[in-house]
């Protein structure tokens, strides 16, 4: 009975072990190489790299406006790198917003590995560097985060002044979204927490939150969730399509409300 109790506390420890490494490559899809450049669809832009304070270079690009209303910071998702942000960088060029996207460690041409601490890290280097170093109010950036970014965002926006957040097919939590996708894993198995829904109480910016519908990856009922738990002043806009071409699908829809949002805040 010893022997078999004891088989069966090595394999649970094994499969919790296999877990937390099976956690981490599903929740972070890299790329390293930069596809193209914004140059390549007619927009100037900097390079830019950045020391974080736990010593990790990160890159990213900042892609001035030539009558700016306001400095979008931009934290993507969990897949790709800012190459494939393209098409977004673009229309919010189009708004007469700057734009500094980054890609986290891990990403493109930025060191290190990616982890929930060293994102935060990340996002608080470039806010720091956007009022530091480019000498811009704090007042007047406004945090973007699509999907995992969303998360971010809203970590960096309890921690330091920001004009606004716009967040798009964003979740509550790690925990909620492994209930989703991943029902037979008890959630206290996972390391991450990426816990917006209980951090977005804190902020002091309005918010403007995009969701599709019919979103395959992240359920709208969580974008709902973290929407109602947002302090205020807010709102909440429904998408058509999918969680990676919804702004694409909705344009119209989605241009005119961040358009307002701006205008407004």
């Amino acid at each position: 009975m010893k022997s078999i109790l004891s088989a069966i506390a090595v394999a649970l420890i094994l499969l919790f072990f296999f877990i937390r490494f099976l956690e981490k490559k599903s929740l972070y899809y890299p790329l390293k190489k930069i596809e193209a450049t914004p140059r390549d669809i007619g927009l100037d832009y900097e390079d830019i790299f950045i020391t974080t304070k736990d010593k990790v270079l990160i890159s990213g690009w900042y892609i001035p406006s030539r009558s700016p209303r306001g400095t979008l910071l931009f934290s993507h998702g969990n897949g790709g790198n800012i190459s494939h942000r393209l098409e977004k960088i673009k229309m919010f060029n189009d708004l007469n917003l700057n734009v500094l996207i980054f890609d986290y460690r891990g990403y493109g041409m930025s060191k290190g590995s990616p982890s929930e601490e060293g994102l935060s890290l990340d996002a608080e280097a470039v806010y720091h560097y956007l009022v530091n170093e480019k000498n811009v109010p704090p007042q007047t950036i406004i945090g973007y985060g699509e999907s995992l970014g969303g998360a971010v965002t809203v970590d960096l926006a309890v921690r330091h002044t920001l004009g606004g957040i716009i967040l798009e097919g964003s979740f509550t939590s790690i925990q909620d979204m492994a209930k989703k996708h991943f029902p037979f894993i008890p959630s206290f198995v996972y390391k991450t927490a990426f816990d917006a829904l209980e951090k977005i109480g804190g902020i002091k910016a309005p918010t403007l939150h995009f969701h599709s519908t019919a979103d395959e990856i992240v359920p709208y009922e969580l974008g709902r969730r973290l929407f109602e738990r947002a302090p205020g002043p807010k709102e909440f806009v429904d998408l058509n399509g999918g969680h990676n071409d919804a702004f694409l699908v909705s344009r119209d829809v989605f241009l005119s409300k961040i358009d307002a949002f701006v205008h407004k805040h």
